[in-house]
């Protein structure tokens, strides 16, 4: 068994101490036993400790074997290797040798769910016969190689879920590309921070494409019609992009198509005739800009749908009764449209049909049929005021689907666990695609005497279908290594796994090996035991060898080593609690040397830029440009007292670096940008109001600490929406809380503190007065309280958001306060928005003139926790928490609207006691 992986030196002690016990590749495979090993094996006499080497190996296996280290550059040597499979250790880390490029015979390249960085090798260019290569869900970066269009019998090409950029390459442009591939079946590139166009040249009428993945990218531009040709697709996924214009019409010849999902882009036009597709299984269209419409009545021709979404669809009218007759749909998702009147479900004649969602519409009524039992879900429409409705499931909470179990065949004390990960099948009806996968199973163990059984199935956060198993032996309460070794090779590439289920892994739990007869045990005691000695004593001279060359390295690595060498200003070295420092040299490797391409944002203070550190870890590193730094004293102060600042709801600082006349702050990346993105529909993250309301409450609690816990307080002098952060789960997280900024003022050649703020959100007591307090951060917060509720920027053509409230509040508007005609459109459409009007009293004491009015902001987090908990408890049911990924980061770290000095420019007007002229 081949690794071909760098080690740490006592594993390979311990293999090598194997392999002169008990003799060649028997030990190496109990010292990896449960894991498998397959292929024609050799190994050599060569093995020296870091490699085994073998030329005429002709494939290797080594899937889910918890390997560490990097891949050696000899893998390269291999001349004969066919198939290589590292896939799930995800201790492997480094970047894909060039050398692995010399294997002309390889067929099938599976580096799976590693942590393999860095660019694709560009060294991957040479022929093979049909050949596969999936490299995804690592964290590869850089941009896709124009030489892998020279692969010209490539056959399967995944590079999902990894951190690639740039465009999708082409031959006109790069002398190769994509287009090239034209014997090409899968192109998964989905999951990735792609941009640009997509080329249409890529597609040929000749193709054999089977699947575009292309989804959760930042591509941009319209659809080329040019995907209309390939009539071989059976699944398009473009979901999650920035396109626009309409879709192409045709479209409507991909008769092959089982899955198409648009969803979460800017298209428009009208909705795409789809009459022919008559094998579509999964259609998705939601949050797009298509045409006012009723519900498309070529739909009723797609006798094969088992799913249909179109949320945000700007849908109208009734709902058509045909939607309840399709012979396969099982889920219908209608929700935040605009259908009205009566829903008639009373002649269903679908026994298939499992999910109804039809919520925040404007139906009024309902005709049920008594032998629909399923899931209806009519949350936030007129029709769930009726008291009879109020109660019942269908305008609550509803039950979860109840899970999944085979039969259980399982006996055993110790049955072997493990999971099979899937990309494929949507939660819609993966449910009744499980019992083909035991069929699956069985048919794989049938020569096996192994009983198994399925217990559950759940997603995890990139959407990827984990089914848990379990098996046992026929005729025994546990496994030993070698029936795992004889039994259990899962290469679920020889499984007959449902079509649905696309590339499936299995993944091995650890085995408790206790039931062992005592001989065995007496033995691995005493083996154990001069072992350990052996490894104390190695650990003992291994950490003397260590702390000397640490020593010696220390005045080299450690910037503090000289930190009085940066200027007279500097200071003695920070004391940090939390933070660590980085090498510029650190920072250029993780960033690519500072590339443009790694740039995701500007403003006042310079450049950020994303980096991804060698632990794994992705984050945002800001870089002062020359003129707009701080002195050392400074820079000194402001990352000693950020390195103390530890919250929930505040952007945690990372560490820093300060050499070379170099400045750089390293935060944590926060993945979906700033709340004013969301706002303002860049990203695409739709917030509904339960979510607005978190948001809020999240956003004091981060300056409630920074107030009244940090030591020294600090006041953040800049709340506004665009530094306000939301992560993968929508947790907001205060941004940019360091001291005032000092501004080189080059006329008199001296630093001097100005008013901080950006216009719109400044405390009006604090200009005139330059006095700054902790009220201040409650004002401004104030203001994003309104932006909350309308989506609006402070300062929108002339006129400021407070003003403008004001002016229109009708305190007689019970239900809206007089602000409908404010209240963003998507807002209205996402539930109730109960506790609108306290929200709105609020926001307002916030942003009282006098500072001595307004609540402090520990006072203002126990008024939204109450107000939060009302709403809980009042709605009917809680409306889910949208959260439709992947905008552009580019943007997300942009600062929207620049800090600024305010001078007495006429910027806006106040209203109240103090006009700002």
């Amino acid at each position: 068994m081949l690794a071909w992986v760098r080690l740490g030196e006592k594993k390979l002690s311990a293999i090598k101490e194997a392999r002169a016990r008990l003799g060649g590749v028997s030990a190496v495979k109990r010292f990896w036993a449960p894991c498998l090993i397959s292929g024609n094996l050799r190994v050599s006499s060569a093995m020296r400790g870091k490699t085994m080497v073998g030329s005429e190996l002709r494939g290797r296996k080594l899937f889910n074997m918890e390997l560490q280290g990097t891949l050696s550059p000899e893998i390269g040597n291999l001349s004969q290797l066919e198939i290589l499979d590292l896939s799930y250790n995800p201790n492997l880390e480094g970047p894909i040798p060039s050398s692995i490029g010399r294997l002309t015979n390889l067929q099938i390249l599976r580096l799976i769910g590693c942590k393999f960085s860095g660019g694709i090798p560009q060294e991957l260019e040479f022929e093979f016969g049909r050949w596969y290569r999936a490299l995804n869900s690592n964290q590869l970066n850089g941009t896709i190689p124009p030489s892998l269009g020279r692969l010209s019998n490539l056959n399967y090409l995944d590079l999902a879920d990894n951190q690639l950029t740039g465009t999708l390459p082409i031959s006109a442009n790069n002398g190769s590309g994509l287009d090239m591939l034209v014997k090409a079946e899968h192109f998964h590139l989905n999951k990735n921070q792609l941009s640009g166009w997509i080329p249409s040249n890529i597609f040929h009428p000749n193709m054999t494409l089977l699947h575009l993945l292309l989804d959760s990218n930042k591509l941009r531009g319209e659809i080329p019609d040019t995907i209309g040709l390939v009539k071989t697709l059976t699944i398009i996924r473009l979901d999650n992009n920035f396109l626009n214009e309409s879709v192409p019409s045709n479209f409507s010849h991909l008769t092959n198509l089982c899955v198409l999902n648009l969803a979460n882009n800017t298209l428009a036009g009208p909705m795409p005739n789809l009459t022919e597709l008559q094998g579509l299984s999964y259609l998705d269209l939601s949050n797009n800009s298509f045409n006012l419409s009723t519900v498309p009545e070529w739909l009723s021709n797609l006798h094969n749908l088992t799913t249909l979404i179109i949320e945000f669809g700007q849908l109208h009218g009734e709902v058509p009764q045909f939607l309840f007759s399709l012979p396969s749909l099982q889920e219908v998702r209608l929700k935040n449209n605009a259908f009205n009147g009566t829903l008639n479900i009373s002649s269903i004649t679908n026994s298939k049909l499992r999910i109804l969602n039809f919520q925040n519409n404007d139906i009024n009524s309902i005709t049920l049929s008594s032998s629909y039992n399923e899931k209806l879900e009519l949350a936030g429409n007129p029709v769930c005021n009726n008291s009879q409705l109020q109660q019942t499931e269908y305008c609550q909470n509803l039950r979860p689907d109840s899970p999944y179990n085979s039969s259980d065949n399982i006996t055993c004390l110790q049955p072997y666990k493990g999971r099979v990960i899937s990309r494929a099948p949507y939660n819609s009806y993966v449910q009744q695609l499980l019992p083909q996968l035991e069929k699956g199973f069985e048919d794989f163990l049938r020569t096996k005497p192994i009983n198994f059984s399925i217990r559950n199935f759940s997603f995890d956060t990139n959407d990827y279908l984990q089914v848990e198993l379990r098996f046992c032996l026929s005729n025994s309460k546990s496994f030993t290594r070698e029936n795992i070794i004889n039994f259990l090779d899962f290469n679920t590439q020889d499984l007959n796994l449902p079509d649905d289920f696309g590339p499936s892994f299995f993944s091995a739990s650890q085995y408790d090996f206790r039931n062992r007869v005592i001989r065995g045990l007496t033995i691995g005691i005493a083996v154990g035991s001069a072992v350990a000695v052996l490894i104390i004593a190695g650990l003992a001279i291994y950490a003397l060898r260590q702390r000397r060359q640490a020593r010696k390295a220390f005045s080299l690595r450690n910037p503090f080593a000289y930190w009085g060498s940066f200027g007279e200003d500097a200071g003695d070295a920070p004391q940090l609690s939390g933070a660590r420092s980085f090498s510029l040299d650190e920072l250029k490797k993780c960033t690519n040397d500072f590339s443009r391409v790694n740039e995701i944002g500007s403003g006042g203070y310079g450049k950020v830029y994303r980096g991804t550190l060698p632990n794994g870890q992705i984050v945002a590193i800001k870089r002062s440009e020359k003129g707009s730094m701080q002195g050392g004293l400074e820079f000194k102060t402001e990352i000693e007292l950020l390195s103390r600042v530890h919250h929930l709801n505040l952007v945690e600082l990372v560490g820093f670096c300060y050499e070379k006349g170099e400045l750089l702050l390293v935060y944590e990346y926060i993945s979906n940008g700033t709340l004013r993105d969301s706002l303002s529909g860049r990203n695409q993250i739709q917030l509904d109001w339960k979510r607005r309301l978190k948001i809020a409450l999240d956003s004091a609690r981060g300056l409630v600490y920074l107030h009244n816990h940090a030591n020294p307080p600090i006041i953040h002098r800049d709340v506004k929406s665009s530094n306000i952060l939301l992560d993968d789960n929508l947790i907001a997280k205060v941004a940019d809380f360091g001291l005032s900024t000092l501004v080189q003022n080059s006329e008199e050649d001296q630093f001097s503190i100005h008013v901080k703020g950006t216009p719109g959100y400044v405390d009006p007591e604090y200009v005139m007065t330059q006095q700054l307090t902790a009220k201040s951060d409650v004002y401004s917060l104030g203001v994003v309280m309104l932006e909350l509720i309308t989506s609006e920027p402070p300062l929108n053509k002339g006129k400021y958001i407070v003003s403008k409230v004001k002016m229109a509040i009708d305190k007689n508007d019970e239900e809206w306060y007089g602000l409908k005609d404010m209240i963003d459109p998507t807002l209205l459409k996402s539930g109730s928005l109960d506790g609108l009007r306290i929200f709105v009293e609020l926001a307002l004491s916030c942003l009282d003139e006098s500072s001595e009015l307004r609540p402090t902001m520990d006072n203002l987090v126990k008024e939204i926790e109450v107000l939060l908990t009302d709403y809980e408890s009042n709605t009917s049911t809680s409306a889910p928490l949208f959260a439709i990924e992947l905008g552009s980061m580019k943007e997300a770290y942009d600062e929207i609207e620049l800090s600024k000095e305010v001078s007495s420019q006429d910027i806006y007007r106040y209203t109240g006691r103090h006009n700002m002229i």
